[in-house]
């Protein structure tokens, strides 16, 4: 480790995991062998990350959020408070499974509200939103709102985060966006 980033004395990093440049870990968090976290990311208090996550540049990861095995936040994603990802589909507490961790993938850009559940194996797209309280149990398209439980597409968003209208205009930025195979893309 190096000291271009910042862990609180309270919080914990296990030997093998590397944090990039800018990073901030603040209060009681741990972060567990051969995690990746990247530059300029900010992990809040009480976050447990690993063993064997990868975490993109720019993340910002809210309080009291566990990712687990087998996850992968691309770049700027957003983890909002006490979300988190499950990483085995059948657990149980005598029975060791954790040779079956599914991954689970979150694109570049993807808000995840507070205490929504993603559930393993599913990839959350480019930009999505996924509303607060939502279940994810599939896959979740590009620039997609998803929300409920389980959670159900309920229109689209632009990368600025603002929901777009039937024209697909966004009212905040003016992008322009059209439907493509992974959802919706700028046009």
């Amino acid at each position: 480790m190096n000291a271009d980033f910042f862990i609180h004395p309270t919080s914990f990093a296990d030997e093998g995991v590397k944090i990039g440049a800018g990073a901030r870990i603040w209060h009681f968090s741990h972060i567990l062998a051969r995690t990746l976290i990247g530059p300029e990311c900010n992990i809040g208090q009480n976050v447990v990350i690993g063993p064997d996550v990868t975490i993109g540049r720019g993340c910002k990861i809210q309080n009291n959020v566990s990712i687990y095995k087998g996850v992968t936040l691309e770049d700027e994603v957003f983890c909002g408070p006490s979300m988190v990802f499950t990483n085995v589909h059948n657990p149980r507490a005598a029975i060791r499974r954790m040779d079956e961790a599914k991954p689970t993938l979150v694109r570049r850009g993807a808000s995840l509200g507070a205490n929504s559940t993603i559930i393993c194996g599913v990839t959350i797209g480019r930009f999505a939103f996924v509303g607060a309280g939502a279940v994810v149990t599939r896959d979740v398209p590009d620039h997609a709102l998803v929300y409920g439980n389980p959670a159900r597409p309920r229109g689209w968003v632009c990368a600025c985060g603002e929901k777009l209208g039937a024209n697909l205009r966004c009212v905040a930025c003016a992008l322009v966006y059209e439907a493509c195979e992974t959802g919706m893309r700028c046009a």
